[in-house]
């Protein structure tokens, strides 16, 4: 695996703050030509640096206000059914497996409680649940 240099941490952190900066833009924060940064930009993305590119929603604005975490607890004959089960699930917006006493933590938005309610419902058929509902965010990187 190769290692990065200034630049390249200076490329994401730039791409990360704007995954739209103009490569101009870019090259002149960097000090490197427009075509050395693309070349550099290509690179990080062959390599697995770079993902994908996100548009940042505004999940509230979009309907979706209800923001909570739930821990289940799958058993390890069950895992396959459930991750199978979770990739479906459009409300699931992040799936963990963790350490404690729980397997899992989701992270998942509703538009209403009862369909937080109903999908609660769904999950329980793989175990124990214990739900966070969200009442602000203070802090949320990418």
């Amino acid at each position: 695996m190769r290692t990065l240099d200034e630049v390249d941490i200076k490329i994401l952190n730039q791409l990360k703050k704007n995954a739209r900066m103009p490569l101009k833009e870019l090259s002149a924060e960097v000090y490197l030509t427009t075509p050395a940064v693309s070349a550099r930009i290509e690179k990080l993305e062959q390599d697995g640096f770079i993902k994908g590119y996100h548009a940042d929603l505004d999940m509230e604005k979009l309907g979706y206000g209800i923001k909570a975490f739930i821990m289940i607890t799958v058993e390890p004959e069950d895992s396959q059914k459930f991750y199978e089960f979770i990739r479906l699930q459009k409300c699931v917006l992040e799936c963990n497996h963790i350490t404690g006493p729980y397997s899992m933590i989701l992270k998942v938005t509703f538009s209403t409680t009862t369909l937080l309610d109903e999908f609660l419902g769904k999950l329980q058929v793989f175990g124990k649940t214990e739900t966070q509902v969200v009442f602000s965010t203070v802090l949320e990187r990418h």
